[in-house]
C-alpha cells in the first residue's frame, strides 16, 4: 500500500512513523512503530543537508521495503525545504500538520500547556497513527504568493522611508512640506517632490532658483508649479546650524527610498507575469481591480476548489463575524480576524476598488452609508458581496459583466 492509501485510516502496528518538529537550526526527530514504540532515542539533527541525509538513511534502515509515514509540522518557511526533499525521496509518504492540530493533540495527551519539541513529536506521532494529516501537493501559486508577500513588505518599508524623508525635509526647511489640509501637499513621488528633495540635499536647505529646481526634476515640471515651490521655499525659516550634515543624511535616505521604489517596480513586473498563468487573471476584468489587487487576492484564494462555497472563502479572510452558540444562546460579535491579514487586506482592497469604479457597488456603498454605517463598516459589508463575486468568477472563469451582475443580484440586495 502506498503512503497516500494510509490517509484517513489507522496505521498498522508495524508501520514506521517519523515525527519531525522543525526548528531554525535543529529539527527534533522521533522514529517509532506501534508494536515496538520508540526505535531509538529522540535526537536533534541539523536543518542543513547533513541532517536530511542522516534522517533519510535512518528511515531506509528501519523501514526496509515497507512504506514509512513522515509527519512534519507546518511552521512557516522552516518546514518547506524538508517537505520537498522528503517527498522526492519517499513519494506519497509525507504528511503535513498545522500547529493548531499539534496543539489539539497535545491537549488530548495531557500536555497542552507544556510545549516542548518532544511533546510536539509525540503529538505528531499520535496524529499520524490515526491516519490524519494532509498529503503534500504542489502549490500552483506559491511563487506568486511569495512575490506578493515580498511586495507587501517593500510597501511597508517605502511608507516608513517616506515618513523619514518628510521629517528630514521639515527639519531642513521648516514648513515647506505641509500636511494634508494645510496647503498644497508635497507628493514625494511626483516630479515636483523629487526635484525639491534633490535641491534640499544639494543646497543644504537653502532656497534654489527656478532654473535649478526645474533642472533636477526627473519628469515634466511646469513653470507655474516650480514657481510656487520656490516662492514657498523663500518664506520658510532658515535651516539649522548643522544643515550640511543633515543634507548628507537626507541624500543617503533618498538613495534608499529610490532603491525601494525600483525594487517594487521590478517585483510588480514579476507578479503580472505570474498572475497571467493562473486562474486569478480573470479578476483583472473587475472595475477598479488591476494586476496587484487581483494577484494579492488570488495568491491566498487559489486553488479555489479548497473552498466549497463563497461563505467559506469569506470566513477564511477573517471578515466574517465571530459567533458563539451554546444551547439557546446565539451571539454574533465583531469580525473574527481569523486567517491571514494579507488575505483580508486584499479582499478589502478589491471592495474599495469596486466601490470607486463599479456602478452596482457604488450604489450599494451609498445605500449602506445612508443607513448610518461608518465608511469602514460599509466597506466590510461590500467585501462580502465582492467575495461572492470573485468566488464565482474564479470558479467559472467568466469575465465580469456589469449588466449580468445587476440582473443576477438578489432582490434583498437591490
Amino acid at each position: 500500500m502506498t503512503g497516500s492509501g494510509l490517509l484517513q485510516q489507522a496505521l498498522p502496528g508495524s508501520a514506521l512513523v517519523v515525527a519531525i518538529d522543525p526548528g531554525k537550526v535543529l529539527h527534533r526527530v522521533w522514529f517509532s512503530t506501534g508494536d515496538a514504540g520508540l526505535l531509538e532515542e529522540p535526537r536533534s539533527v541539523p536543518s542543513l543537508r547533513p541532517g536530511l541525509e542522516d534522517v533519510t538513511a535512518t528511515i531506509r534502515r528501519w523501514a526496509g521495503a515497507d512504506v514509512p509515514v513522515v509527519a512534519i509540522e507546518a511552521t512557516g518557511a522552516l518546514h518547506g525545504s524538508w517537505v520537498r526533499a522528503l517527498e522526492q525521496r519517499f513519494p506519497l509518504s509525507v504528511r503535513v500538520f498545522a500547529p493548531s492540530e499539534t496543539a489539539a493533540a497535545r491537549a488530548q495527551l495531557g500536555s497542552r500547556r507544556f510545549k516542548s519539541d518532544d511533546r510536539d513529536c509525540a503529538a505528531l506521532t499520535y496524529l499520524a497513527r490515526q491516519g490524519q494529516g494532509r498529503p503534500v501537493v504542489e502549490d500552483p501559486v506559491e511563487a506568486m504568493r511569495s512575490a506578493v508577500r515580498y511586495r507587501r513588505g517593500l510597501v511597508a518599508e517605502r511608507k516608513v522611508a517616506q515618513q523619514r524623508l518628510h521629517d528630514q525635509l521639515n527639519a531642513l526647511c521648516p514648513g515647506l512640506s505641509a500636511p494634508a489640509g494645510h496647503g498644497r501637499v508635497l507628493e514625494l513621488e511626483d516630479s515636483s517632490g523629487q526635484a525639491v528633495l534633490a535641491c534640499v540635499a544639494a543646497f543644504a536647505g537653502r532656497a534654489p532658483t527656478l532654473r535649478s529646481l526645474r533642472a533636477r526634476a526627473p519628469g515634466r515640471l511646469s513653470a507655474a508649479n516650480a514657481e510656487y515651490w520656490v516662492q514657498r521655499w523663500k518664506t520658510c525659516l532658515p535651516p539649522p546650524a548643522d544643515a550640511q550634515v543633515r543634507a548628507e543624511r537626507l541624500a543617503r535616505s533618498i538613495v534608499r527610498w529610490q532603491a525601494i521604489r525600483a525594487d517594487i517596480a521590478a517585483v510588480e513586473i514579476g507578479i503580472e507575469s505570474s498572475l497571467a498563468d493562473t486562474a486569478g487573471q480573470v479578476l483583472t476584468t473587475l472595475p477598479g481591480v488591476a494586476v496587484i489587487r487581483a494577484a494579492s487576492f488570488a495568491a491566498f484564494s487559489l486553488p479555489i476548489d479548497r473552498f466549497p462555497t463563497a461563505e467559506h472563502l469569506y470566513s477564511a479572510t477573517g471578515l466574517a463575524p465571530a459567533r458563539y452558540q451554546s444551547a439557546t444562546i446565539n451571539r454574533t460579535g465583531r469580525i473574527s480576524r481569523t486567517g491571514l491579514a494579507e488575505h483580508r487586506d486584499a479582499l478589502m482592497g478589491i471592495a474599495w476598488g469596486l466601490s470607486q469604479r463599479c456602478g452596482p457597488f457604488i450604489d450599494r456603498d451609498r445605500e449602506l452609508r445612508a443607513r448610518g454605517m461608518a465608511p469602514i463598516q460599509a466597506r466590510v459589508a461590500l467585501a462580502r458581496h465582492a467575495c461572492r463575486l470573485t468566488y464565482r468568477m474564479l470558479k467559472t472563469q467568466q469575465p465580469f459583466d456589469d449588466q449580468r451582475y445587476r440582473q443576477g443580484r438578489h432582490p434583498s440586495e437591490r
